[in-house]
């Protein structure tokens, strides 16, 4: 009865600290999401790099998306300030497992009911249409 005890009290430790450990990590992807991106420091605004990202956004996401109002997806402006720049391109770079595991990429698509479809962007692409949401949103 005592090995029993221990034993039990050993497997509530280990799934009240790996609880800890789990929760520590999704607050991290909830933030920043899931994708190549994990940390990005913005620095002054690319003028080059934004007009670089406007012809892409007019390329391969002006079809579902404006910045005032909804279109098939959400209206994006703003976007820079609701999101971190980390989720913003992990979005771009890996929309299905976003919708998938992101709290706040299944809420969007809980709102839209579509699944925002990958749009061959390199991570350059993404940063540039980083930039360019940016310009827009005076950052």
């Amino acid at each position: 009865m005592k090995r029993i005890k221990i034993n039990l009290l050993t497997a509530l430790l280990i799934a009240s600290f790996s609880s800890i450990l789990i929760s520590g990590c999704s607050e991290n992807t909830d933030e920043i999401g899931i994708g190549p991106v994990k940390k990005l420091e913005l620095k002054a605004l690319d003028k080059s790099l934004a007009d670089k990202g406007k012809g892409i956004f007019n390329l391969k996401c002006v079809a579902c998306h404006k910045f005032d109002t909804k279109l098939v997806g959400p209206p994006l402006n703003g976007v820079t300030k609701r999101r971190k720049p980390e989720w913003i391109m992990n979005m771009m770079l890996n929309p299905e497992q976003m919708t998938k595991e992101n709290i706040t990429a299944k809420q969007l698509f809980g709102t839209y009911l579509v699944q925002m479809t990958f749009q061959n962007v390199t991570e350059d692409d993404a940063r540039a249409v980083l930039e360019y949401f940016r310009s827009l949103d005076g950052q």
